[in-house]
């Protein structure tokens, strides 16, 4: 039986995906087929695309950090799981196909019922804000806080889960999202009109207990002087080497995969070292679900039924066909995108009510 993926063929621009169509993959022993329903598009992706993210795989590679799909078929030796039941994962890389095969302690299951583009857009993204608020900031109702991007697929997330936990919010957007920031329960702020750190402190007095950015570099200075003393800075990407979808520094063609984080270590060492009491903490999703899988699982389960509960409600941008992978990164890269962009296989059930 053939299948379809999405394949990276040099790290460069959109131009660089190209649709394979191979025979399917077949599970091993101890692995797991799932056809994938609904595969999430993030910056993270273009990152990898153009070699500078620090997960980049050797080329030809398949993007797709999380995933939402149906067991298709067991390898010998697995157990607990039944074909036609729907998982999710965070392969980090691979999900960008309409098979994909990997091991039963990667797969999460999935309520019945929920949308499958909402549902993936809580792998990633939604797992991102509510462990960043809840395990890295620590947040507490009243607090202040202020999101960087906060109409994108992380920014939403945060503004609905800081919204439940009793947060004061703040978020930087474009004009376009400034509506969508306004009806999740933020406060916006145009970053192309106004300088966020001058407007918190005209808006808040001191400062925010807490800045999310996702920009890194020298933006991560600039959050931190939004803060109060004793605040906290909670640095989760590197966005800002990104221009217009593309490396910002015109240096495409290779795989840098360490030099923006150093960059980014620099900086998180600098706040700790420079006077203010202003803390600057790292967080990795991929890491901290190396390091403690049980709790990546139990907090997307936790979601799942926040998203059942209707407590939730992912902003799905646009859906896409599989095939039109280059297009939806394209999308993403223009900016200014609200909400989740999403791949879609042929098999899902749920495509209806594109935005």
């Amino acid at each position: 039986m053939k299948h379809k993926r999405i394949i990276v063929t040099r790290y460069g621009g959109p131009e660089a995906l190209q649709v394979l169509e191979e025979e399917s993959p077949e599970p091993k022993a101890g692995e797991v087929r799932v056809r994938v329903l609904a595969a999430g598009v993030s910056l993270p992706d273009l990152m990898m695309r153009e070699g500078i993210h620090p997960e980049t795989p050797p080329l030809p590679f398949t993007p797709g950090w999380d995933l939402v799909g149906v067991v298709d078929r067991l390898g010998d030796g697995v157990s607990g799981l039944e074909p036609g039941q729907i998982v999710a994962s965070l392969p980090i890389f691979g999900s960008y196909a309409e098979f994909v095969c990997l091991p039963p302690r990667d797969l999460v299951p999935v309520p019945d019922g929920l949308d499958t583009a909402e549902a993936v857009s809580l792998v990633l993204n939604y797992v991102t804000a509510y462990q960043m608020l809840h395990r890295s900031a620590q947040v507490k109702p009243g607090q202040r806080v202020l999101i960087h991007g906060a109409a994108g697929g992380v920014g939403s997330a945060l503004l609905q889960l800081g919204r439940l936990a009793g947060l004061e919010i703040y978020g930087t957007c474009s004009s376009r999202g400034a509506s969508a920031v306004s009806d999740l329960g933020g406060t916006p702020i145009d970053y192309q009109r106004q300088d966020f750190v001058t407007e918190i402190h005209r808006l808040t007095g001191e400062g925010v207990d807490v800045v999310f950015d996702s920009i890194g570099g020298s933006h991560i200075w600039r959050s931190r002087k939004a803060l109060r003393p004793g605040g906290t800075v909670v640095a989760y990407g590197l966005t800002g080497s990104l221009r217009g979808g593309r490396l910002a520094s015109g240096r495409s063609g290779g795989r840098h995969r360490f030099r923006a984080i150093a960059i980014f270590g620099l900086y998180i060492a600098g706040g700790w070292l420079f006077p203010g009491r202003k803390r600057v903490v790292p967080y990795s999703i991929q890491w901290l679900k190396r390091l403690r899988p049980a709790l990546f699982r139990q907090d997307l389960i936790a979601l799942f039924d926040l998203l059942q509960q209707q407590k939730i409600k992912p902003l799905i941008a646009r859906r896409f066909p599989l095939t039109e992978a280059r297009q939806a990164q394209e999308l993403l890269g223009t900016g200014g995108v609200t909400g989740k962009i999403v791949l879609v296989g042929d098999g899902s059930s749920l495509e209806s009510g594109a935005a």
